[in-house]
């Protein structure tokens, strides 16, 4: 298969905002990463191509002579596959299709694949699905060899195929029906989960960053668990939840998402609603960054843009710690660099320097995690009869449990409690506010 990037030439008088979407990307990266996507399905990339392009043609996307050049090419290597790192038209595909006599990918219909290939669960399946059937829906051009089976109207009026589009047209949105409603359940199953957690005072931390910043090794490494971790574009795909253990014995809920991409297409955004719901919840977001990469700063502008379509405000401070992951790549003049760096940002947004892989610089993220969630909760001093066993286990349920000594037949006790809980403490135990 050939791999094209069809990229947009900055011209004088550009928008800022086409800018930030183009320029700031390395033309030679955004081709890599494309390559990237198709061998993280298996596919075998024999050439990968750059290819210019001034203006956007309406009928191929690529200019006449471009066609035809890329026609001897994708002869001469026998494929049978082209993708273009770019958002096709379904009428840009077909033309395509025909002018190449192969099939044609655009870059939402390579990941669409490769969500398809990754998801393992239900849900991921579910929601694989319905954005596929999205993308599908508007791709019903009177191209499909089956389609001349039928005639439309009563044998001269309408074109040939156009009952069975009609019919293709309705059997998708009436499955598009169906998944939506299936995962309304799963979000209602998600909420019930949520409601859980909240009676049990853990609080969430989840994980988000651009795919491949080293997400799960991150996740691994502060959970000791075993979920997958690969050098490769989204290697993993389902959410997962683990117990965080926080440097004073609290616990925390960690919860690793999807990774994030340039040009993510809006359907699996829209798909992926329910599961980034956690991420939605979440009492902290660490963003992680592959501070390594060549274009770590245009990976955190489109990780930050999905972040507002979630209606979640990348600027938020209290809420959101930035990861620069996998400084173990640097030498100790880098390093320095790095630190000088990260030392001048703003205290409102801070950033930890950190290596998921060997563990460097994660105890001083687990204490500004634990910071951040004791931010919004309050710190009680309280005394409870040792006999009352039903209300020391409440306590322990339903707040963070400090410190416990027994005086005199007494647990004397210093709990955290979220603002839920507060009142029910202080009138049920006559707690008092700890001493600063």
């Amino acid at each position: 298969m050939i791999v094209i990037g069809p990229y947009l030439r900055m011209r004088r008088g550009d928008t800022d905002a086409q800018q930030a979407g183009n320029a700031v990307r390395d033309s030679d990266a955004r081709l890599d990463e494309a390559a990237g996507l198709a061998r993280a399905i298996d596919l075998d990339v024999a050439e990968a191509i750059l290819a210019p392009v001034s203006q956007i043609r309406p009928a191929t996307y690529l200019g006449k002579g471009k066609v035809e050049e890329f026609t001897g090419l994708i002869v001469s290597h026998s494929a049978d596959l082209v993708v273009m790192d770019c958002a096709l038209s379904p009428i840009q595909q077909r033309n395509l299709e025909k002018a190449w006599s192969t099939k044609v990918l655009d870059r939402t219909g390579l990941i669409l694949e490769i969500f398809g290939r990754r998801a393992k669960t239900k849900e991921g399946a579910l929601q694989v699905e319905l954005a596929h059937l999205n993308y599908q829906r508007s791709r019903l051009v009177r191209s499909w060899t089956h389609l001349e089976r039928q005639r439309g109207g009563f044998g001269f009026m309408g074109g040939p195929g156009e009952t069975q589009i009609e019919a293709d047209r309705r059997l998708i949105g009436d499955r598009i029906a169906r998944l939506e409603n299936e995962l309304k359940k799963v979000q209602a199953t998600r909420r019930l989960h949520r409601a859980g957690r909240q009676r049990v005072p853990y609080r969430v931390v989840a994980l988000v960053g651009y795919t491949n910043a080293g997400k799960s090794t991150l996740f691994n490494r502060l959970t000791r668990a075993d979920v997958q971790a690969a050098d490769m574009l989204f290697a993993t795909l389902d959410p997962t939840l683990r117990a965080l253990t926080l440097p004073h014995g609290g616990k925390a809920m960690l919860s690793d998402t999807v990774g994030f991409i340039s040009n993510l297409p809006t359907q699996l955004v829209a798909a992926f609603r329910a599961t980034l719901e956690e991420l939605m919840e979440a009492d902290v977001i660490l963003h992680v960054r592959d501070i390594s990469h060549e274009d770590a700063e245009a990976q955190q502008h489109d990780v930050e843009a999905v972040l507002r379509q979630l209606g979640i405000d990348p600027g938020q401070g209290a809420r959101i710690l930035e990861v620069w992951n996998k400084i173990d790549r640097f030498d100790a003049d880098q390093r320095e660099n790095l630190a000088n760096i990260a030392a001048r940002r703003s205290t409102e947004v801070p950033c930890f320097l950190v290596s998921a892989e060997t563990g460097e610089g994660l105890d001083a993220l687990l204490a500004a995690i634990e910071d951040r969630l004791a931010a919004t909760r309050t710190t009680l001093d309280l005394s409870v009869d040792a006999s009352d066993g039903a209300g020391i286990s409440w306590l322990h349920r339903n707040s963070e449990v400090l410190a416990k000594e027994l005086h005199g037949g007494r647990f004397d006790m210093t709990v955290r409690v979220d603002e839920t809980k507060h009142d029910i403490v202080v009138n049920k135990y006559h707690a008092i506010p700890h001493p600063l």
